[in-house]
């Protein structure tokens, strides 16, 4: 019962951070399974995906309707990014049929710093987005092949660096990146989150928990975001974000113990 309650507490927390922040899930949901529900990273970045694609069909409808996805681009970054985050899962079940979690620790910690520290420098300089002043299209699916693949192999990595890329190389609106952002991510995490099902590497119980509590929680988030100091949230989000992907970037120069077998509970209601 504990650790049901738990469950629907970090879903709860994960959605409304979303609303409240626009952080994404994919970089908060795998540090607070690790961490405060001590789930296995062979588990965690497969359900954190498989959550990250289901809070992002609920938003996603909202950017719609607000006209605030550019479509085209979206394709030229799947032309990328779907090949990556293939590639990326196929990385990740090896890394993990041959007992390499540390490879999986350095990516999901690294990810999280960079993701982390783009986060705290757009919260701290909102002003000076760094907009291109004409688009580069020709070069965005190239550069979303690695993020995809970042996706594929820790969960992380599209919110804050397919910001990035599109601020950098489109002359698209703030609205219109983070409208095309979350398409992207959306499109992505189904297809990545949908690869580790397949291959088992996730726990069906825990995301259904996950996503009970990550419906009232996105509810709860949207009604109050307005009337919350989302610039002070995101900093303080972002240094813990950043601290978390420290201390993943630290255990990966540990020495692991042996891989524990998870196949009993891939999959299967906790």
């Amino acid at each position: 019962m504990e650790a049901t309650t738990m469950e629907l507490a970090i879903g709860f927390v994960i959605a409304f951070a979303i609303a409240v922040t626009g952080v994404g899930a994919g970089t908060i949901t795998a540090p607070l399974l690790i961490f405060f529900l001590g789930v296995p990273i062979e588990l965690s970045v497969g359900t954190a995906l498989a959550y990250s694609a289901i809070v992002k069909m609920i938003i996603v409808p909202v950017q719609v309707w607000r006209k605030q996805i550019n479509y085209r681009i979206v394709g030229i970054m799947l032309i990328g990014g779907l090949p990556g985050v293939i590639l990326g899962v196929l990385l990740f079940h090896r890394a993990v049929l041959y007992g390499k979690q540390t490879i999986l620790y350095a990516a999901l910690g690294s990810i999280i710093v960079a993701s982390s520290a783009w986060h705290l420098y757009t919260t701290v300089r909102p002003n000076n987005p760094g907009k291109a002043k004409k688009s580069h299209l020709a070069w965005l699916a190239a550069i979303v092949f690695p993020i995809g693949a970042e996706m594929g192999l820790s969960s992380s990595g599209a919110g804050a660096l397919g910001s990035l890329a599109l601020l950098n190389l489109t002359t698209l609106s703030a609205s219109q990146v983070v409208g095309t952002d979350l398409a992207l991510g959306l499109c992505i995490s189904f297809v990545g989150g949908g690869l580790h099902i397949l291959g088992g590497s996730y726990d069906g119980g825990l995301l259904l928990r996950l996503v009970v509590g990550g419906a009232f929680g996105a509810l709860m988030g949207s009604v109050v975001a307005t009337k919350l100091p989302s610039r002070q949230l995101r900093l303080v989000l972002g240094v813990l974000l950043l601290a978390i992907g420290l201390q993943f970037c630290y255990r990966a120069t540990r020495p692991q113990a042996a891989p524990a077998t998870v196949s009993a509970h891939v999959g299967a209601p906790q």
